[in-house]
């Protein structure tokens, strides 16, 4: 069989089931696991798939444009985000990150000036500024055309100079498995850098993320506070993620 049609046949399955077992794929066409990863591999530098451990998923919807995923899954990021404002002590120090759940929060924010909100978006920075009176501080760095976050060497240093109460993390992926995922290698140090600047870290876990993986690593699902998810979601995966 050629390659041609071995990705074809994987782009089926990827289709039919959400999955790619590279071992299941070699035994049903008598080829070598090494083949089959060697297409896997190709197919992912093309962004086709996420390669993952023993095989390969679908690429995450959280991981289009940010002109895109402003309209994906609306009404589950706005319960996320009133789920997650709703954990904001008064008077503290929180960081939103950059995304669409975190644009839904800050224009949900608890009145009042006592609250600084610290943030690598300057659509969520602006947000802030429009919808409360709470002390907006920016964290500067490259911004990224796909994602309009600031992140890089420059981010990363200046997060060495702040501290959070409440870090609200957005990733791409959310998986029993395969952890906490993001799209972008940047995107990810800067994420890990703000988490260990911060007292607490909450996930924004909206339902198209659920099961979903993405290329780079972010943190374990250990290592974090907990993950807000929409109230409504019934998603089976939920019952194995911690929950806040």
């Amino acid at each position: 069989m050629l390659s041609a049609q071995r990705k074809t046949h994987l782009r089926e399955i990827l289709q039919r089931d959400g999955r790619i077992v590279a071992k299941d794929v070699a035994r049903e066409l008598s080829l070598s696991e090494d083949s089959i990863r060697r297409d896997l591999r190709e197919m992912a530098e093309a962004g086709e798939l996420v390669r993952v451990y023993g095989g390969a998923v679908p690429v995450p919807a959280a991981d289009r444009p940010v002109d895109a995923r402003l309209r994906l899954a609306t009404e589950s990021k706005e319960r996320v985000a009133r789920r997650a404002v709703d954990l904001i002590a008064p008077a503290s120090t929180v960081v939103l990150d950059a995304g669409t759940t975190t644009l839904a929060m800050a224009r949900m924010l608890p009145p009042g000036p006592d609250l600084t909100v610290i943030t690598p978006s300057p659509a969520v920075a602006l947000a802030v500024a429009e919808h409360s009176d709470a002390r907006v501080v920016m964290i500067g760095g490259e911004l990224s055309r796909h994602s309009l976050v600031a992140s890089g060497p420059l981010a990363i240093e200046a997060l060495q100079h702040l501290a959070a109460d409440m870090f609200f993390l957005g990733v791409t992926g959310i998986d029993p498995e395969n952890g906490l995922t993001t799209g972008r290698l940047d995107d990810a140090a800067t994420k890990r850098a703000v988490a260990a600047r911060s007292r607490r870290t909450y996930v924004l876990g909206s339902e198209e993320k659920i099961g979903a993986t993405s290329h780079f690593p972010v943190l374990d699902l250990d290592a974090v506070t907990g993950i807000v998810v929409d109230p409504d979601d019934r998603n089976p995966l939920i019952g194995r993620l911690p929950t806040a």
